[in-house]
């Protein structure tokens, strides 16, 4: 089946454009001498974790429930990072997970000697997560791992605090975790590692630390990205500091590969003419409202760039569900399709089911164009999330 007769909503996976994707990160982790890991909390579609697992080393999770996903599905690397570790998941966590980030101090206080235990002897698996407090957003501050008063991450004048304090648990770290960025460019990345070197140098030095991980953000599938510079800023750590580094991005695996097919089911109007469709943003591209982010749509333009401008939203009683006012050459019609582009990433991973709205089915384009189902969703998904 193609694209064009699938029922909608539904959520379609390019593998096309993913296995594009895929070649340039396995080029650049070649070319760099890094190693590049998937971050499920953009992608999750395990339908693709055989194809992935091809051109990366693995899979990084935020919970326990993603790390047994990719230690299921991918069945390579599988790394860990979250704020704070359950005390009942963390011994099942350090079974399954070759690295296992923690967050604070206290954290490695707290587990550092449990999960060490369960780890090959001269290894133990942990990493400590750095604030380099060093802000390149200039927009979306919620993703800003180093706004001020961040929660990520450990401030050099802490850290050097807490070894002088307690220098037994510093012992089980062989690895540093950084995270600043947000679907950037690796100038970003060099400005960061500027910050890193004079606040950390030090630390990422000593004997002990074997790898570097430089987190996600990195838009290395992005046309404009700079990866050359990519490269060299990887081989001059690992030169450097003697680490093996590691990079996961989440956008990058996914970027531009899926679409959002939904179709006018109405409209309305007052003062502008809504199309009602039958995707939504608050259910099915939670992004468009939290971001803000405004989708990519086919053959649409800027509000009035067109001859027929359209607000689209959605069948929810939010009346903020809005996905943004789009123009189009021609007069849309109820019963047409349209396709959201790049809705691979942080939408089939964030999306809910608020007012029962059905969520989309999820299908799998091969390179021919042919559409495949990969899974549908009814009422009993919505009625058992509740209780």
């Amino acid at each position: 089946m193609d694209i064009c007769r699938i029922p909608t909503p539904a959520y379609v996976i390019d593998e096309k454009k993913m296995k594009e994707n895929l070649k340039i990160l396995r080029d650049t982790a070649d070319q760099a001498g890094c190693k590049i890991l998937l971050a499920q909390k953009a992608f999750s579609g395990f339908c693709e974790y055989p194809l992935i697992a091809r051109y990366l080393a693995g899979a990084t999770a935020s919970s326990l429930h993603e790390a047994k996903l990719g230690h299921e599905e991918m069945g390579k690397e599988n790394h860990i990072f979250s704020c704070a570790y359950r005390p009942e998941e963390i011994r099942e966590i350090a079974e399954i997970c070759d690295h296992i980030v923690v967050n604070s101090y206290s954290q490695l206080e707290k587990y550092g000697e449990t999960i060490a235990s369960l780890h090959p002897a001269g290894h133990t698996g942990i990493g400590l997560r750095i604030n380099p407090e060093c802000s390149t957003q200039t927009d979306h501050a919620i993703y800003d791992p180093c706004a001020p008063g961040s929660r990520f991450g450990v401030t050099s004048i802490r850290l050097k605090e807490a070894i002088r304090r307690n220098p037994e648990a510093w012992k089980y770290v062989e690895g540093i975790h950084f995270h600043t960025l947000c679907e950037q460019n690796s100038d970003d990345l060099e400005t960061t590692l500027r910050a890193v070197e004079e606040k950390f140098g030090d630390i990422l030095s000593q004997p002990q630390i074997r790898w570097l991980n430089m987190g996600g953000g990195h838009h290395i599938t992005r046309v404009d990205y700079d990866r050359q510079r990519l490269i060299r800023l990887v081989r001059h750590m690992k030169e450097t500091y003697r680490v093996e580094v590691y990079l996961e991005p989440g956008e990058a695996i996914a970027l531009n590969a899926g679409y959002l097919v939904t179709e006018v089911m109405d409209q309305v109007e007052n003062g502008i003419t809504t199309l009602i469709l039958d995707a939504s943003a608050a259910c099915h591209m939670p992004d468009v409202i939290e971001m803000p982010y405004r989708p990519p749509l086919r053959d649409s333009g800027e509000p009035d760039e067109k001859a027929f401008t359209y607000r689209l939203s959605s069948c929810t009683c939010l009346s903020g569900d809005i996905i943004g006012d789009y123009s189009f050459d021609h007069e849309v019609k109820e019963g047409e399709r349209l396709y959201f582009e790049d809705m691979a990433i942080y939408s089939m991973v964030k999306n809910n089911t608020f007012n029962g709205i059905g969520l989309p089915s999820i299908w799998a384009m091969d390179e021919s164009g042919d559409c495949r189902l990969i899974r549908r969703f009814g009422y009993e998904d919505f009625k058992n999330r509740l209780s």
